[in-house]
């Protein structure tokens, strides 16, 4: 076992190089060497963290840069001293430079213990996206506490196999691979649509088959925009003004279940939301043992201390009404009294679910285990649009992480590579039925900042931990049993998470331009406003419907304004029409790449150029193939380095 604080490799030197601060280049050897300065908008801050008083030179208020340029402004890019392309040196939350403060750095193998620790650690502090979205999904087509438990165990299976996939064929960065909030709102626009609301019985399986089919093809259609290099050409358009309203988009999107849900059980769910605010916000800078554990673990910690009072309340009777029994259907209830409480006996106690006890102790999921996928062309199309996006997503992700652990950004090549085996996840995900599609969970580079983790070795130790723990039932049971408002809870801090990770990609970018501001600001207002206008066409006030109101604006396909004689455009038009995502994404992709603006305004993403990378050990070493698989797919240059 070596040491635990293991002697740092040699590195590659800045890149691009940066010439001695003390010395000032002339404007010709600049324009020679392709120098470029670094400037900001906010201060100057040396590698130290040390906010230096601002230097004479005059500033356009506006972007940040000084009025006098030299002419290569087509050649800009917010790169810092460090090539960290505008990433912090130093803040509370952890977004540091890659050379300074990472523990365990992309290829380093500290030894089973520490790599155990900081994968539990890891995967602890990602918990909400892992398991969350199950226990949404599952209720919404009809399935039992049973069918949630065998749910959550497939998606524990299914993530551990394709993270450890990505980290071995795909882009090699420590990412963990799992369903995606990019997927909610398609999953449930399926899930509500018109054919399935008037069937009656038992629906699950019947729609859990529709949703494998979709994710299956439009997996399929991802992997082919990956490894057939068009995603390198994709590439060209996307950028942090793109990336951010589109992630924030999906965070912002799901209000309308958020808190409403959280109301069916007032005192519980904000005690949820409250205590990890607390632990994620005001303490955050507690640290035990050298760890930051109430910022690290606080979706878990919140979790468990919420569970407790409520099973306490439930105990103490505090849920308890004479004469009720939550066991017997609504529609059977005569009391009036207890018609009244039957809701909060429903949302409050922590002993409806049965999900624990009836999960047996073993459980294996396999592929096809709901049955034969059923195959529709305008599922399948509404799932490839927001395979798009979740490569958008995923885009993103690579670059943030890169810059963490990684030498250099990787190569178009590289990440064509990972977006190819996202799609191959994707269709393991609908093989083996876990009702989403599977991608990078953004979420992730955030834990990656906090934890100090950057070595690829901890996250597959914990991918296969992952994987053991979907074999035990009872862990699926436990997760499944996880009262409903907590949950609720957890979803209104996870996807103001993600609001704001998606938001902070603008971190690469000039913030304060206009330009940047007014594309930013219209994409998401009319990411909210334009699906609102979908989602209410149509439809009569205070209509009776036996769909959920948080469910109601995901039944745009029935009623939205595309109404052709031909239905199956109908409902993928009125459908990607009302996500908010995609209106985000379509905006922003048009307006930054047609209003003029510098590359460093833009925030243009770099990427490693394969000659370069290929002549530098440490790049070559970072995202190079193992088991000698690169030298057989040598001649493919969009799957390498």
């Amino acid at each position: 076992m070596s040491n635990i604080e293991p002697t740092k490799r040699p590195r590659p030197g800045p890149w691009p190089p940066a010439p001695p601060e003390s010395t000032q280049p002339s404007s010709s050897w600049a324009k020679r060497s392709g120098f470029k300065p670094k400037f900001s908008g906010e201060a100057n801050v040396t590698n130290s963290g040390q906010i230096l008083p601002p230097k004479p030179t005059p500033l356009d208020l506006e972007s940040g840069r000084p009025t006098q340029r030299h002419d290569s402004d087509s050649e800009w890019c917010s790169q810092d001293e460090d090539g960290g392309e505008g990433l912090p040196v130093n803040d509370d939350d952890g977004f540091v430079s890659r050379h300074s403060h990472l523990k365990y750095e992309l290829r380093d193998t500290p030894g089973l213990v520490p790599i155990g620790f900081y994968g539990i650690q890891h995967y602890l502090s990602i918990l909400g996206s892992l398991i969350l979205i199950p226990l949404v999904i599952v209720p919404a087509m009809g399935g039992s506490h049973e069918d949630t438990s065998m749910v959550v165990s497939t998606v524990l299976f299914v993530s551990g196999v394709t993270t450890l996939l990505n980290s071995y064929f795909g882009s090699r960065l420590p990412l963990v691979q799992g369903p995606s909030f990019v997927f909610l709102a398609p999953v449930l626009a399926i899930i509500n649509s018109p054919e399935f609301q008037g069937q009656k019985g038992h629906n699950f399986k019947h729609i859990m088959k529709e949703l494998q089919g979709a994710i299956i093809l439009s997996s399929a259609f991802q992997a082919i925009l990956g490894y057939s290099g068009l995603m390198s050409l994709v590439l060209r358009l996307i950028n942090p003004v793109v990336v951010a309203p589109t992630v924030a988009a999906v965070g912002l999107s799901f209000y309308s279940y958020g808190f409403p849900q959280v109301g069916t059980c007032l005192e519980i769910g904000v005690i949820q939301i409250l205590l990890v605010i607390m632990f994620s916000l005001y303490l955050r800078k507690v640290s035990v043992f050298g760890n930051r554990i109430f910022l690290i673990y606080a979706v878990p910690l919140g979790l468990a201390i919420t569970w407790a009072v409520a099973f306490l309340l439930t105990e103490a009777g505090a849920y308890t009404y004479k004469g009720c029994d939550i066991n017997v259907p609504a529609s059977n209830i005569i009391s009036e009294a207890c018609r009244k409480h039957v809701s909060r006996m429903k949302h409050c106690r922590v002993d409806t679910s049965h999900a624990l006890k009836s999960s047996p102790w073993f459980r294996f999921p396999y592929p096809l285990q709901w049955g034969t996928p059923v195959f529709r062309g305008k599922l399948a199309l509404v799932m490839c649009v927001v395979s798009i996006i979740a490569s958008v997503d995923s885009v993103g992700s690579y670059h943030a992480s890169s810059l963490l652990v990684a030498s250099r950004p990787p190569t178009p090549g590289v990440l064509s590579r990972g977006i190819g085996l996202e799609g191959l996840s994707g269709i393991i995900a609908g093989l083996w039925g876990t009702g989403t599609g599977s991608t990078t969970l953004t979420e992730n580079v955030h834990t990656i900042a906090v934890t100090k983790m950057g070595s690829r070795r901890s996250v597959e130790l914990g991918a296969c931990i992952l994987i053991l723990l979907s074999l035990i039932g009872k862990v699926g049971g436990f997760i499944a049993s996880i009262p409903d408002v907590i949950v609720a809870a957890l979803l209104c801090f996870m996807w103001a998470m993600l609001a704001a990770l998606g938001l902070s990609n603008l971190r690469y970018s000039e913030a304060g331009s206009s330009r940047n501001i007014i594309i930013v600001g219209l994409s998401l207002f009319f990411s909210l406003s334009i699906p609102a206008y979908f989602q209410q066409y149509g439809v009569t006030p205070n209509a009776n419907s036996s769909v959920p109101n948080y469910f109601q604006p995901y039944t745009v396909a029935s009623h939205g304004p595309f109404r052709s004689k031909y239905g199956g455009v109908n409902y993928v038009l009125n459908t990607i029409f009302s996500f908010h995502m995609v209106i985000a994404f379509l905006i922003a992709l048009i307006l930054d790449n047609t209003v003029p603006g510098s590359r460093q305004e833009r925030g243009v993403y770099v990427w490693s150029e394969p000659e370069t990378a290929r002549r530098e050990a440490a790049v070559a070493k970072d995202y190079e193939l193992p088991f000698r698989v690169g030298r057989v797919f040598r001649w493919v240059k969009w799957v390498g380095v």
